[in-house]
C-alpha cells in the first residue's frame, strides 16, 4: 500500500471521527452514520488495494508447487473475517453490544462451515497415513 493512500486513509478517519464527535451531542444518529459511512469508504480504499496481495499469494502458489484447492477457502476466510470484524465494530460503535457478538459468531461458524471440506480432506490423509 502505498503511502498515499495510508494518508488518506487517516485523513478520512481523522475527519469523520472529529465530525462524529463534534455531532454526537447534537445528533447521535447522525454521528453514527458518519463514522459508518467513514467506515465504508476506508473499507473500499483497502479493497481496492488487495489485488497487489492476490498476485503475490498466486506467485507463492506457482514457486511452491502446492495443492491450489485451499487457496479460495484461505482467502474467502479472510475476507469473511475482514467484513465482519468492520461491521461488529460498527455495531459497537452504535452502542450495539450484543449485535456486534453476533456478528462475530456468525463470522467464526461460516469460516468454520467453509472449511469443513478441507478439515475433511486433511483428517481423510491423516487416517489413510496410519494404515486406517
Amino acid at each position: 500500500m502505498d503511502i498515499t493512500v495510508m494518508l488518506s486513509i487517516l485523513g478520512i478517519a481523522v475527519t469523520a471521527a472529529v465530525s462524529a464527535v463534534a455531532l454526537k451531542k447534537y445528533s447521535p444518529e447522525t454521528s453514527v452514520l458518519i463514522a459508518v459511512a467513514a467506515g465504508v469508504v476506508i473499507m473500499f480504499r483497502i479493497i481496492s488495494e488487495v489485488s497487489p496481495i492476490i498476485e503475490e499469494i498466486n506467485s507463492f502458489i506457482d514457486i511452491s508447487k502446492t495443492n491450489i484447492d485451499y487457496v479460495p477457502v484461505l482467502i474467502k476466510s479472510v475476507g469473511i473475517c475482514f467484513v465482519c470484524q468492520f461491521v461488529s465494530d460498527s455495531c459497537r460503535d452504535a452502542g450495539q453490544n450484543a449485535l456486534a457478538s453476533k456478528v462475530e459468531l456468525a463470522s467464526g461458524i461460516t469460516v468454520i462451515l467453509l472449511a469443513l471440506p478441507m478439515i475433511e480432506n486433511i483428517l481423510n490423509t491423516a487416517a489413510g497415513l496410519i494404515g486406517g
